[in-house]
């Protein structure tokens, strides 16, 4: 296992790790297999998703901020229930497909750590599984 880390400089902010997790597939030499990225954080994911276009991210977090804004009624003494609700809905792992030593995106896609607690100091955790 190999890890990544992402600083982070707002609360809610998205960053493109691609070419980090791209970087850490080319270093393992393998040719065919599977990539798999774990955030072990729990006000924080990751996502899949446009890369070309930088304002897909401001309009994901403006979204996620609809969905579950910071809501003084929220229970949990820390402050965070916000982000604890948004990493569970984007999720905490993604599966990438390796073929002829690189990972398998579309087009226009990119990977994202979402960060929803920070500013921070994360770490991600890759796993490559030879096929």
């Amino acid at each position: 296992m190999q890890k990544l880390s992402v600083k982070t400089s707002r609360k809610n902010e998205l960053v493109d790790i691609t070419a980090q997790i791209k970087r850490t597939v080319e270093s393992v030499g393998v040719k065919d297999g599977i990539c798999v990225v774990f955030c072990p954080h729990t006000t924080a994911g990751l996502s899949i998703n446009e890369a070309f276009d930088p304002s897909v991210k401001d309009d994901i977090i403006f979204s996620m901020n609809k969905i579950s804004p910071d809501y003084r009624e929220f229970r949990h003494s820390e402050g965070n229930s916000d982000g604890h609700v948004k990493a569970s809905l984007s999720g905490s792992s993604l599966n990438l497909i390796i073929e002829d030593g690189n990972i398998k995106l579309g087009q226009w896609q990119g990977i994202y750590f979402m960060e929803f607690d920070g500013p921070r100091n994360r770490e991600i955790w890759i796993k490559v599984i030879i096929a």
